[in-house]
């Protein structure tokens, strides 16, 4: 092999994985390294908010956890502003105005093309109830007490440990007292899932969600709670759905401030 063609095969090798970088413009570095795939790429962006997609890639349940997701949204929801915590692929955001009927809903993400590809989906009057905002969920310009509702649509286990713990701190600094918050995620650690058995789909899944590995190990409640106390208040978890064989869950939590204790 000779000296020029190990160099050149090196060039190619470092383009590709320097593809990332290209995807930079202010979002955060875990997000272009690890996901510029499939949430900055246009393409795919595309590609993967296609409803046979987002099914495959939730084993199926992508409907199931919509709807508990909404049901646990807008039952008995408290009065106030209703806050969506970053874009996700699917009919979830059309689903939640339709049933917030004449309300406004609150949406924010970092990146300009998830924000884009949402509004796309809806109507000229849902457009209008629409308050989308830039901005990346470990630093909200949102101020505090600003939010009856919040829901997180299988965004935690997608974050890294730091930032992870800097979303829930701001996710519990803007939701006020008597307010509600919406989890729905991947359950814990699965031991006993065939999917975590069949090692070929185990090591797939962690190798396409690099920091599922370390949200299946935490204690998701307990981390909440640390969060809340931070500002005076106080974390109680109201209903808890299942499916999947427990391998997804939707978590449902009621915020007390001091005056209600």
């Amino acid at each position: 092999m000779s000296p020029g063609y190990r160099k050149n095969n090196k060039v190619k090798r470092s383009a590709l994985t320097g593809i990332w970088q290209h995807f930079l413009d202010a979002h955060p570095e875990y997000l272009a390294r690890h996901y510029w795939w499939a949430y900055l790429w246009r393409f795919g962006v595309w590609f993967f908010d296609h409803q046979p997609i987002i099914n495959a890639i939730l084993f199926g349940q992508y409907q199931t956890l919509k709807t508990q997701a909404l049901r646990a949204c807008m039952t008995n929801r408290p009065k106030g502003r209703l806050l969506q915590l970053t874009c996700v692929y699917g009919s979830l955001t059309p689903s939640l105005m339709k049933s917030l009927k004449d309300d406004e809903l609150y949406l924010m993400d970092v990146a300009d093309v998830q924000l884009g590809a949402t509004r796309q989906k809806l109507g000229d009057k849902e457009k209008s109830r629409l308050l989308a905002a830039r901005m990346n969920a470990e630093y909200l310009a949102y101020s505090n007490d600003a939010f009856s509702t919040v829901l997180l649509f299988f965004l935690l286990h997608e974050l890294p440990p730091a930032a992870r713990e800097h979303t829930l701190d701001e996710t519990l600094r803007v939701l006020q007292p008597g307010g509600r918050l919406v989890i729905t995620e991947y359950g814990q650690y699965p031991r006993q899932h065939f999917l975590c058995r069949w090692w070929p789909i185990r090591i797939l899944l962690l190798h396409l969600e690099p920091f599922l590995g370390n949200f299946w190990r935490q204690d998701l409640f307990a981390v909440l709670r640390r969060h809340a106390k931070t500002y005076n208040k106080t974390l109680r978890q109201v209903d808890e759905f299942h499916c999947f064989s427990h391998f997804y869950r939707v978590c449902v939590f009621e915020v007390e401030g001091p005056d209600d204790r």
